[in-house]
């Protein structure tokens, strides 16, 4: 028997309470039919004292309320009128308390069983706001104000009729004040806590949100330079600059095909990892920005965002800590491994290419000049152009020039990087 009435209940409560409401929804249905409960309870109760101390009195008024009140109730699980049923049931708290009193007599008669009604600009302050529940409020202290001025006409007959002794007005006044306050103040802890619960699942969220948030800050900033990661947060349509000076340094491993044709693949991998996570360090330290890998490529750049020539000797150092960190390293076979360098300096076009899996690329003739540079190099060579040797002649030590012709390009100067001056 208790299985079957805790299944129905459970259907009643499923269909009350709708799998897509929302969390407010779900608090503002719960507390209505919990204080429809509360309400009728107390009618239920109010009557039985009535009877236990032989006192004669109609029950029409809250007999007739209870069935009103479970009407609605039946007519919103029917119709799913969340709506209705709030309307029906703040009709039915203002209005029933004023008919009550008004049947038995006079305030004092009566017992002020008219605060209950406060119940209902308060029960629309909850469910609907300060600004809704106004013209509720307006309309109680209409009734408040009609049934003081017809109190003294109501209590003259009332109070022959109910014959109440005023032990018996005194111990009503404090049932009704005591179970109104209680109702209320349960409504009030019920509403708060719940407000608590969902603020505090609302915290958990938005924390949640702000690890979400900086994970994909992070991933942003893996992708693109930080200064472009800010301007795609804030800007719509293409991101590209001009950008008047910086350095590019193409860093590629020599005998790449030979090696991956004889080391397995996931060897090659984990190789190229760890290289080129050695490398994204050096990028940090020295505040550069990485740009890219293609294949067993390394491309970094500087000068972004700086309008120092700080850059390029940056730029040079991480060649030259590259290629003595080279020299140390192996391969699982021992075989030693090289890197050839080709460092440029100029003017370049910068920005963000493409919607989805984009990048954040360089090009122009200085990229071009680079990459040929690292093309010629030999290996454990760090070649440069005449704009970088210039720059930072007075800092490192320099071969050449050396005039090469390369594919796509004019005869160009280069300069062999050694090392720095004054090391």
């Amino acid at each position: 028997m208790f299985a079957a009435a805790d299944k129905l209940l459970g259907k009643i409560t499923a269909r009350i309470i709708g799998p897509n409401d929302s969390d407010e929804e779900r608090l503002h249905k719960t507390l209505l039919i919990f204080a429809c409960g509360l309400m009728g309870s107390a009618s239920m109760l109010w009557l039985v004292i009535y009877q236990a101390m032989g006192i004669k009195y109609s029950a029409t008024v809250p007999l007739v309320y209870m069935a009103v009140s479970a009407t609605t109730l039946g007519i919103y699980i029917w119709k799913l009128n969340f709506e209705f049923f709030r309307f029906a049931q703040t009709c039915l708290y203002l209005f029933v308390p004023f008919i009550m009193q008004w049947s038995i007599g006079s305030y004092v008669t009566s017992s002020g069983v008219m605060l209950w009604a406060l119940l209902a600009p308060i029960g629309v302050m909850i469910f609907q706001g300060p600004k809704e529940s106004i013209p509720w409020f307006f309309a109680y202290i209409v009734m408040t104000a009609v049934s003081g001025f017809f109190d003294y006409y109501l209590a003259y007959g009332a109070d022959k009729q109910t014959g109440l002794p005023l032990q018996t007005i005194a111990v009503f006044f404090v049932l009704n004040f005591a179970a109104m306050s209680t109702i209320v103040y349960l409504l009030v802890v019920y509403f708060v806590r719940e407000k608590d619960r969902l603020k505090h699942a609302l915290d958990i969220e938005h924390t949640m949100l702000q690890t979400e948030q900086q994970r994909s800050e992070r991933l942003l900033l893996n992708v693109l330079p930080g200064h472009i990661a800010e301007r795609l947060k804030h800007e719509q349509g293409l991101i590209a600059d001009s950008l008047a000076d910086c350095t590019v340094m193409f860093a590629d491993l020599t005998d790449f095909t030979r090696l991956a044709e004889e080391m397995p693949p996931r060897e090659m991998l984990e190789m190229l990892n760890e290289l080129f996570s050695w490398f994204d360090n050096l990028a940090d330290q020295y505040g550069l920005e990485k740009i890219k890998t293609i294949g067993d490529a390394y491309m970094v750049a500087g000068g972004l965002h700086d309008h120092s020539t700080q850059y390029t000797e940056a730029i040079a150092q991480m060649a030259i800590d590259i290629r003595e960190g080279i020299a140390k390293r192996r391969t699982r076979n021992g075989e030693p491994l090289g890197m050839h360098i080709g460092i440029g300096t100029g003017p370049a076009a910068a920005g963000v290419i493409g919607v989805r899996k984009f990048i954040y690329d360089l090009w122009g003739n200085t990229v071009n000049i680079a990459s040929r540079l690292t093309t010629e190099a030999t290996t454990g060579g760090i070649l440069v152009d005449v704009t970088t040797y210039r720059r930072l002649r007075g800092l490192y030590i320099f071969e050449g020039p050396e005039p090469l012709k390369v594919k796509g390009q004019r005869e160009i100067t280069a300069y062999r990087l050694l090392g720095p001056l004054n090391p």
